[in-house]
């Protein structure tokens, strides 16, 4: 389940995400008419009353909402998500190492060997 449910929000994520961008700029913003208000046109008042909100500043806030909730899913998602090991390395089990044997150390010049010829 965890499998399917991880690339499924993250869909909608991304695709509420870029809806949002779209609806924002695509909305009236409050200071648009405030260069109209200075050359004499009728425009509303900046800082005044808008009246009800109309249908995009509506749905811009239920997706913003959305995107909020799929953000919060996917941080919970990520960080119960159970660990997979670092390295092949760390899924090896560790197994004390047998004792290794001293061998007497075998002087270096052999039967056949000139070394003892060499001056020192």
């Amino acid at each position: 389940m965890d499998g399917i449910l991880f690339p499924l929000i993250l869909t909608v994520h991304i695709l509420v995400g870029a809806t949002v961008i779209g609806l924002v700029l695509l909305q009236h913003g409050k200071g648009a008419d405030m260069g109209a208000a200075f050359g004499g046109g009728a425009s509303g008042s900046l800082f005044g009353a808008t009246g009800s909100a109309n249908f995009l500043s509506r749905t811009t806030a239920v997706l913003a909402t959305v995107f909020f909730m799929t953000s919060l899913a996917l941080s919970y998602i990520a960080t119960n998500r159970p660990q997979a090991p670092a390295s092949v390395m760390e899924q090896v089990q560790t197994q004390p190492a047998a004792p290794v044997e001293q061998v007497p150390a075998q002087p270096t010049a052999g039967a056949d060997s000139k070394a003892k010829e060499i001056p020192k």
